[in-house]
């Protein structure tokens, strides 16, 4: 019964990181009505108003359960717009997503964040560098992934700790 696929995951995280640090600032991407609508429509959705504020209130809500802000009872009111209907074709019982048209992008993300939650718990999980505000997705055989980019958060914690250890050692 996975109603959730690989794509519908890819856009909970690309949502995720929609309020990444730019030069020490945080941004975020759906903050004005014309990069929303672009955010929004690159995703197959119609970067109508609705939509995108429903996916600002789902993101946000989601974001603060994985950094253990907000408890997950908090997604409840977003859960209460979503029916998934069963459908027959040919042998094969297949899930349908019915949500509200200016819904169902924040719907997908929402069900991707529950079926991620069940199967794989700590597997979505904030960056592990402080100075970013990025989520990722370990979908390796160790989970031990901790950044949301190695060529930029993990070079940037490798180059601190070799820098630091090169202080003391020149200190020492």
């Amino acid at each position: 019964m996975d109603v959730v696929t690989r794509a519908d995951e890819d856009l909970l995280l690309e949502l995720l990181n929609t309020t990444p640090v730019v030069d020490g600032e945080r941004s975020d991407e759906l903050a004005s009505w014309e990069s929303a609508r672009l955010w929004a429509t690159s995703h197959e959705g119609s970067g109508a108003a609705d939509e995108i504020m429903a996916l600002r209130r789902v993101r946000d809500a989601i974001q603060g359960v994985i950094r253990g802000e907000l408890e997950p009872q908090a997604l409840a009111v977003h859960l209460e717009r979503i029916a998934l209907v069963p459908r027959m074709t040919g042998d094969v019982l297949r899930w349908e997503l019915r949500a509200a048209d200016d819904h169902t992008l924040a719907a997908r993300a929402l069900l991707a964040w529950v079926a991620i939650s069940e199967r794989s718990p700590e597997r979505l999980r904030p960056c592990a560098n402080p100075e970013c505000c990025r989520f990722l997705l370990d979908r390796s055989n160790a989970n031990a992934a901790r950044w949301s980019s190695m060529a930029v958060c993990g070079n940037r914690a490798k180059a601190r700790r070799h820098y630091q250890r090169r202080r003391a050692a020149a200190a020492g």
